[in-house]
Parts: C-alpha cells; structure tokens; sequence
C-alpha cells in the first residue's frame, strides 16, 4: 500500500488487518520486561551524610595546620579505605558476598564491593572571608553501599561512615604532629646554628678585640689623646734638654772643692807680696811656692773625691734629676710611639676586620630572625595540635547515619515494565508496518487502477457462508479472550510490581 495516499479508514483497515503483528511482539517484550523485573534480585542501598564543620574558634585567633581541601582529604582518605587489604577485612569480619568467595578471587571479589560503594560529594556556593568571592565548596557527602540483605547493607555503611570519621582524625592528627616535630627539628637545628654563630662572633672578637667596628671612634680618640700627649711630651724633651745643656755649662765652670780654690788664690797673692820685696831665694818664698806647686799638682786627683762645693752639688743634683726626667719622657715617648703604631694599626684594619664582622652578625641575625619566626610557627601548631586533639577544629559530622533501608534501590522494576511496553508498542508497529509495506496485494478499486491504468467496472464483496461466519466469529471471540486475559495480567503484574517494588 501506498503510504502517501492512505486515509484514515485506511489506517483503521490496516491495524485491524496487522493486528497480530502488532500485539504479539508488544505482548511478547512486555512479558519479557515483567519476568525481568520479577526475577532481578532486589538491590538495597544504605547512606549516611556526613557534614564538615569549621572549626569552632576562630580561624584569625588559631590557624590550623590542615591546609588541604576537604575534598581532597576525602579523596585522600577513599582511597586508603578502598585498598585491597581494608575492604577484604570488611569482607572477613562482616561475611560479605559467599556466593562469591568460591568463584573469583579475593583481588575481584574486593573490586565488586569497591563498585557498590559511592562517595558523592555536596557543594554550596560560599563567600571566602579572606577574598570576598564567591567560590564553590564541598560542605557535605554521602557514603553509600548496596547489597542484597538490607541489614547487611546497613551494617556495611555504618563501618565505613565510622572508617571515615575515625580515618579524618588520624589523618588530622597526624598531619598536626608531623608539622610540630617538623618545627621543632627545625628550630633545634637553627639553634644550634646560632650557638656556632655566636662561638664564631666571641672567638672573632677575641682576636681582633682592638680593630672591631664599634670600636672605631674610641680607636681614633686615642690615637688623637696619643699623639696631643706625644707633642707636649716632645715639648717637655726640648726643655729638658736646654736645661740639661746649661746645667752641664755651669758645672763645668764651677770647682769641686771650695776650700782648695781659696787657699790657692791666698798663697798667689802672698808669693806676689813677697817677690815685691824678697829674692826669689827667700826661704818664705820658697816655701810658698813650693806649696803652691803641691796644690796644683794635687787638683787632678782632688777632682776624684767627693765635691763640697754647695753650688757645685746643687747644680750637680739638678742635672742628675733632669737627666732621670729625661730618661722618664724618653720611655713615655716611646711607649706612647708604640701605642700610637698599635692603634693605627688598628684603625687601617677596622674595614677588613668591619666586612667580615658584618657578615658574621648578618649571619646571626639570619639566624635569629628564622628562629623567631619557626619558634612562632612553632607555638601556632601546638596550639593547633591541641585544637585537633580537642577536636575543636574542622571535623565531619554525622547528620544522617545510615538506616535501614525499606525498599530496594534497584531495579526499577515499574521503569523495567514501562520500558518494555515502550519497546513492545515500538518493535508491533515495526513488525506490522514491514508486513503491511512488504504485502504486494491490492485491497481497493483505487489501488486497482492505479496498478493496472484501466477503469474498475465494479466491486464484489467478500462471500462467507453461514459455516464460515460462524468460525469467523468464533475466532475473534477466543482472540479478545485473549486480549482481555494479556490485558488482567499485565494489570495484576503491574499491581504487584507496585508492591515488591
């Protein structure tokens, strides 16, 4: 038949006529989709929430060291609880799949429980305080597991909702105490740097006590006292040195012996008198100057003996004490030389001793400053180690603990039976639409005509007698019995699937 010209009567005609085609692989997918959702064991699901908490003090007063994401530390956390080895212990301790245990391997049997556990997170759009953005964050998640015995189920999900409580706080813990031994190794390890830092700094000082950098000014104020002493003490040597000389000059000039020099001038003047009037044979004469040459020819060896000249002695001493004065300055002199030499030895060295001072304070100040900082941070995760072992930082909360599930999750039996008439309808119409299409057989005058290009000159009925309306009748009769019977059924299966589902 010719689709595009076919009417309404003959789209009636044609389902009446392809009625079969299309009730019987309706009829047949749907009983097949009703044995499927009677036969599919039931599939129970248990789940729990779990909430996250911030913590309850205020993050600007105590800063956790837990910076990860929550979602990540869940993913982090997942994955441990999903190893082979923790879900074949579940397995052990709670007798999960026995059908099983003989069939496959501990490694599949371990991978199936994997597949009926489902972590699904919960996400919010929430402001960050810091930035001001909106950003999306994981507030919640679910942890769900199906099985077949629906206590079991249950059971399963509270040991892996107690597995991620448990697991969240030795994961929090953990990371806590790493970061506080962390800080305190580090803050041993600067310590003991600086305790070498400061032996180098003492022993450095030590050896250049005289040319450190502070001491730079009080170098130079010596150095300037040293040399205003230097010229007044070099002063002083110029005047004890004249008075040395003129000292020297005058005793010079000057008898040792006062006595001696008097009777030597009275016995001239009396040899003077006398040769005015005697011979120089004159005893008197004689005797005088025969004195006279015993005084001269003892004034050398009178010079060896003790002076009693008090003018002599006098100017004797004077001297004496000048030149110990002399002495005196000359030793100053040169202590002050030596103290000078020492000084501006030091001076010149104070910018090589100043370079490397700096870079050893530097150093300690490095030091320090590091220290201070890891001593803080230091503080900041005991006090955060304190605030996990009080749990009174983040921490996941059960808000809906896993209950015992009433009915199955799966299958979805009516969506199982709803399907199958949707594909019943889909494959009838197909089925009768290939047989009608495939059908070469000409039903009507128009189709006549049209197939032969001459006129139809008349029409003659289908002829039954009373024998063949009788089976015709009977044979509709038993077909809507039929139709009605499918129809009861498939009624009673639904009402049922309503049930069990």
């Amino acid at each position: 038949m010719d689709a595009d010209t076919m009417s309404l009567n003959d789209l009636k005609a044609v389902l009446l006529r392809r009625r079969w085609g299309l009730l019987l692989p309706l009829a047949a997918i749907f009983w097949v989709a009703v044995a499927l959702a009677f036969f599919l064991p039931s599939i129970y699901r248990s789940m729990a929430t779990i909430l996250i908490e911030e913590q309850e003090i205020p993050a600007n007063l105590v800063q956790t060291t837990v910076t990860s994401y929550a979602q990540q530390r869940l993913q982090n956390i997942y994955q441990r609880i999903m190893s082979t080895s923790r879900l074949l212990e579940i397995i052990k301790n709670l007798h999960l799949y026995p059908d099983l245990q003989d069939k496959v391997n501990p490694d599949e049997i371990a991978a199936k429980m994997r597949e009926d556990i489902v972590l699904d997170f919960i996400k919010a759009d929430v402001v960050d305080p810091k930035t001001g953005k909106a950003s999306s964050a994981t507030i919640a998640f679910t942890l769900s597991y199906q099985g077949k015995d629906p206590a079991q189920t249950q059971q399963v999900a509270s040991v892996l909702t107690s597995l991620f409580l448990e697991e969240n706080l030795k994961d929090r813990e953990k990371t806590v105490s790493e970061a506080s031994g962390f800080l305190q190794e580090e803050v041993n390890r600067v310590k003991e740097a600086m305790a070498v830092s400061d032996a180098k700094i003492a022993d450095y000082k030590e050896k250049h006590i005289n040319e450190l950098p502070e001491l730079l000014q009080v170098n130079m104020q010596s150095l300037q006292n040293i040399e205003v002493n230097s010229d007044r003490l070099s002063e002083q040597m110029r005047t004890l040195r004249e008075r040395e000389g003129y000292l020297e000059s005058q005793l010079a000039s000057m008898p040792k012996q006062a006595m001696q020099k008097n009777r030597l001038e009275e016995l001239r003047v009396q040899l003077a008198n006398l040769e005015t009037r005697f011979s120089p044979q004159y005893p008197d004469v004689i005797a005088v100057k025969a004195e006279i040459a015993k005084l001269t020819a003892g004034k050398g060896a009178a010079q060896e003996e003790t002076p009693d000249n008090p003018a002599y002695v006098t100017l004797a001493a004077q001297l004496a004490s000048t030149k110990s004065e002399i002495a005196s300055v000359s030793k100053q002199i040169a202590a002050n030389d030596q103290r000078s030499f020492r000084y501006r030895n030091s001076i010149e060295a104070t910018p090589r001793v100043e370079e490397t001072y700096k870079t050893l304070l530097n150093e300690r100040d490095n030091l320090l400053r590091n220290y201070n900082e890891l001593m803080q941070k230091h503080m900041g995760a005991q006090v955060a180690q304190g605030l996990e072992k009080d749990q009174k930082g983040e921490r996941f909360t059960v808000v809906e603990p896993a209950l015992l599930p009433e009915k199955p999750d799966k299958p979805n039996r009516l969506a199982i039976v709803l399907v199958g008439i949707v594909l019943g309808i889909g494959a009838g119409i197909g089925t009768a639409a290939l047989m009608e299409f495939s059908d070469q057989s000409i039903r009507s005058a128009e189709g006549l005509a049209k197939a032969t290009s001459f006129p139809v000159l008349g029409v003659i009925p289908e002829i039954l007698n009373e024998q063949e309306r009788v089976q015709v009748k009977k044979t509709n009769k038993l077909h809507n019995i039929a139709l009605l019977a499918n129809l009861g059924l498939a009624l009673v299966a639904l009402l049922a699937l309503k049930f069990v589902g």
